[in-house]
């Protein structure tokens, strides 16, 4: 029987990447490839409900994908996380960005920044499992429905 191996393992693999203390990450760069994984998590699972166009797909998509969205989903979320798991948060929550969102209030902004740290820390330590179930989780506490 063939080992399954994690996407990100492959990558690792293919890539001969070193190994990394995760923790030295800043929590901008957690952030960074968390937005990605987050992204491809919503636009999976909306092109899994069905072929639609892809302005169809963009725009279920961008209900989840949004900074009001995630700030909201973070909130709700926070009787679930672990202490390891807040700690990571307030980290990316709190970092110094130079940039904004178009369309969402700083406080907002910065709430999706520390959700999006979690999802690229937990992403990096190869937690996949725990991530769908937070996204899974904040949507069901947002009432939301993929």
């Amino acid at each position: 029987m063939e080992k399954s191996i994690s996407l990100l393992g492959q990558l690792k693999e293919e890539f001969d990447c070193k190994e990394v203390d995760i923790r030295t990450y800043s929590p901008l760069t957690l952030a960074y490839i968390g937005d990605s994984i987050y992204d491809v998590i919503i636009r999976t699972v909306v092109v899994e409900r069905g072929n639609r166009s892809a302005n169809q797909l963009h725009k279920t998509a961008i209900r989840y994908v949004n900074a009001g969205t995630q700030a909201r989903m973070i909130e709700a979320l926070q009787e679930f996380l672990t202490e390891e798991e807040r700690m990571v948060y307030r980290r990316g929550r709190n970092a110094k960005s130079y940039s904004t969102a178009k369309n969402a209030s700083v406080g907002d902004y910065r709430k999706a920044t520390g959700m999006e740290a979690l999802i690229g820390y937990l992403y990096l330590k190869d937690d996949m499992d725990r991530v769908i179930q937070l996204v899974k989780q904040g949507i069901r506490c947002l009432g939301m429905e993929l």
